[in-house]
């Protein structure tokens, strides 16, 4: 009994770690794309009125 026990605990051992040893992918990689984004606000233009 002890010999079935233990038979059953490696199999199922390795089947745990054949599951969740795909789901570590180095090509996996998400890459992010930053935009710089447009000034809201217009810088103001010099007009010469406070000369």
């Amino acid at each position: 009994m002890q010999k079935s026990i233990k038979c059953l605990f490696a199999v199922s051992l390795l089947a745990l770690l054949a599951a969740c040893g795909g789901a570590n992918n180095a090509g996996d990689v998400e890459e992010f794309v930053v935009i710089n984004p447009i000034p809201v606000t217009i810088e103001p233009v010099f007009t010469g009125k406070y000369n």
